[in-house]
């Protein structure tokens, strides 16, 4: 298999024509979608509450589950991520939250409970480190709140939090419900939702899970659900009763994007060909591997997440002294890979590489191999 071949097989790289082969698109997310997932779109509508859409929901419940790790129903939105984020707030938090805030999308969480009208307990974290169970058990200690908020794979500066030892100290606190941010880790990393106790997780389609945005899922304890029901301004378009009740019939909400869960079902019928989401997680593991060998055979190079908490489908990266992100990024473009620079003010201070969804080591050493020709070359 080649770096350049964007089905994955010869022959099907031949049914559509591509500016830019599988395999060099390289962002946070969105990430790079397999043919087949793409082609799986090019299907005539069906009604959206008819037999075919239920049958679809019902085959796909368990795939889902497996995803999620969990016995509960799999909720599924036509949106981005930042819609289950809203909910989470809505759905999860009576009045008082705290907020882990390790990056970019720790502040966005913040900032959609303060306009939901809930009181927020800022918990900053240093960019570059990882909340630590004992300092979430002392903010706990010192702030009454009936929620935690956090993000588990901080996309903005390649953080993984220990989201099994966090979970056990909110699940020590009376009546407090852990909500979590999934977003880069479900499907490219260890997320235990039943096991780890964890009364929100969401995700959204375009990260590792490798489809085009515009799906997120979501997965609610029994403790998460008896709140959404207490809340009295649920809303509608992200009630969390009514996703629940109509997941359980096998039916969306509102009018799904369709060719969206056509592409979800190629892409679990694809996760479930490759031995499961396990398999997944230890090519994604094997390419953070890779990735800590490059950084320590160039040591003007730094990550910025430390050694044990470091993502395993981002990357980011301390540039040197003497180039920045956006030019390191820019060089590669050039050469017809595609990475990130940092988010707002990092964006010269690090690069950040997506090394998740369907991409392979194969694909990875061949980045890394023209990150070394930049480097090199002085970009």
């Amino acid at each position: 298999m080649s770096a350049g071949d964007r089905s994955h097989d010869a022959g099907a790289h031949s049914r559509a024509p591509f500016p830019q082969p599988f395999g060099r698109f390289f962002l946070p997310g969105p990430t790079d979608v397999h043919l087949d997932v793409l082609q799986a779109m090019v299907r005539p509508m069906f009604a959206h509450r008819g037999p075919e859409m239920i049958a679809m929901l019902q085959r796909m419940e368990p795939q889902l589950q497996r995803l999620f790790r969990t016995t509960r129903p799999v909720l599924m939105a036509t949106s981005s991520a930042t819609g289950f984020m809203e909910a989470a707030v809505r759905g999860g938090v009576r009045e008082r939250v705290l907020v882990v805030d390790g990056g970019f999308f720790g502040d966005r969480f913040a900032r959609i409970a303060t306009r939901n009208g809930k009181a927020v307990v800022r918990l900053p974290v240093p960019l570059g480190r990882a909340l630590e169970a004992d300092d979430l058990a002392r903010a706990l200690d010192e702030h009454e709140v009936d929620a935690v908020a956090l993000v588990h794979c901080e996309t903005s500066t390649g953080t993984l939090v220990p989201l099994e030892e966090l979970a056990r100290v909110v699940r020590a606190r009376k009546d407090t419900v852990l909500l979590v941010d999934a977003v880069t880790s479900v499907g490219g990393s260890p997320v235990e939702t039943d096991a780890w106790g964890l009364d929100f997780v969401f995700t959204g389609s375009q990260k590792a899970l490798a489809m085009p945005p515009g799906i997120s899922l979501a997965v609610a304890s029994p403790a998460m659900m008896e709140r959404a029901r207490a809340q009295p301004e649920p809303g509608w378009y992200f009630d969390l009763v009514l996703h629940d009740e109509a997941i359980k019939i096998h039916q969306p909400t509102q009018t799904p994007a369709l060719p969206l869960y056509l592409a979800l079902e190629a892409q679990l019928q694809r996760i479930d060909a490759e031995g499961g989401v396990e398999a997944r997680w230890d090519r994604h593991r094997a390419m953070l591997t890779m990735m800590e060998e490059w950084v320590a055979a160039h040591p003007a190079w730094a990550f910025f997440a430390p050694e044990g908490r470091r993502a395993w489908t981002v990357s980011a990266l301390r540039v040197p002294e003497g180039t920045t992100g956006r030019a390191i990024a820019g060089a590669l473009l050039k050469k017809g890979w595609t990475i990130g620079a940092g988010l707002d003010e990092m964006a010269d201070a690090m690069i950040r590489i997506g090394h998740m969804g369907d991409l392979t080591p194969v694909h990875f050493g061949a980045l890394l191999a023209a990150l070394s020709e930049v480097v090199g070359s002085g970009a």
